[in-house]
């Protein structure tokens, strides 16, 4: 394994990070697809045999239910100075609105609440999971600067965000002495590259990490057009995302098959190779042990500038997709 320092901190973490999203119980949440406890538990233990130690979760995951599996494993398999935990939690929404909960202390009760389901007392990276444009940003900012100060959070982050509202938020917090943004996880994948028009630019120049999701494209990047998954077919939100441009990806993604068969590795290398020479650490899902596998192996794949280069070429720029491509919070403002 390989390890990095995450942005400006002093946190030390895997290149890989497991993403958890696909564990939960089934039926609590939106994902039908996620795995229950007595199957994750084996892919988590393979993580941390292969050196990962950056896990990434969130409130919105199966209705806390992989908070909970991700804070039981850890307990039950190893020390918890041994990993790096990131949980993000989620603005309010219309009936949390309603009942009054003020900016600051939402954001106190998910901490606590997600700290309650993780069984810890600290969360290393703490993540807005995407922008909250009901709370003005300083009141975020004290807000989890007084929560770093008590020992609640030590780090914080934000996902699905312009790279100007990252820019002025930790401008902001640089004037006031307020805790920074130090990373960014965001929508970043050979089949979406809008980030590279202002957002990768400006990370580079200040030295947040990126850590971003969907690193495979929802599996679309780990396997040929014609095969599937259950993901695949259960996954509507991931549909949602890539159905509309899946015949100019699906050129992308033959270029990705190509490139496999010629160095004798797995489309997940070809794709995580490239993916790791942009970024901090892509975060991971895995629903199999041999998913750990394959994104560790990535590591050791040294992609030619060649190679880089015909991976991109056919590039299109796509219309914004997920949170950035929709109005939900144009309708919570209502």
């Amino acid at each position: 394994m390989k390890y990095s320092k995450l942005g400006n901190s002093d946190l030390e973490v895997s290149r890989i990070c497991l993403g958890c999203m696909g564990f939960g119980e089934p039926e609590e949440g939106r994902h039908k697809w996620t795995l229950p406890y007595a199957e994750a538990k084996p892919i988590i233990a393979h993580a941390l045999e292969q050196g990962i130690n950056f896990f990434d979760t969130a409130m919105a995951y199966q209705s806390g239910t992989s908070e909970e599996f991700v804070g039981r494993a850890i307990r039950e398999l190893t020390n918890r100075e041994n990993v790096i935990i990131a949980t993000k939690y989620s603005p309010r929404n219309t009936e949390e609105l309603l009942q009054r909960y003020s900016g600051a202390q939402w954001i106190e009760k998910c901490v606590d609440d997600s700290l309650m389901r993780l069984g810890m007392d600290t969360i290393d990276l703490y993540i807005m999971h995407f922008w909250d444009y009901e709370t003005p940003v300083e009141e975020t900012l004290r807000t989890l600067t007084d929560l770093h100060k008590k020992g609640k959070i030590r780090e914080i982050g934000v996902s699905n965000c312009y790279a100007w509202q990252l820019a002025k938020a930790n401008a902001l917090a640089e004037k006031l002495g307020l805790l920074k943004f130090i990373s960014i996880q965001s929508h970043y994948n050979l089949l979406a590259r809008e980030d590279e028009r202002e957002l990768v630019n400006y990370c580079n120049e200040d030295n947040i990490a990126m850590t971003p999701y969907s690193a495979l494209a929802a599996g679309r990047l780990s396997r040929k057009p014609s095969e599937t998954t259950k993901r695949l077919a259960l996954d509507a939100y991931a549909k949602s995302k890539y159905d509309a441009t899946s015949d100019e990806d699906e050129k992308i993604i033959d270029r990705v098959a190509e490139i496999a068969e010629k160095r004798n590795v797995t489309m997940t290398e070809v794709s995580l190779a490239w993916l790791l020479t942009k970024v901090t650490a892509p975060v991971v899902g895995a629903t199999k042990v041999s998913h750990i596998d394959g994104a560790v192996r990535a590591l050791n794949l040294q992609l030619s500038e060649e190679d880089i280069a015909y991976l991109e070429e056919l590039y299109v720029p796509h219309a914004l997709v997920g949170v950035l491509g929709t109005t939900e919070w144009k309708k919570q403002k209502k």
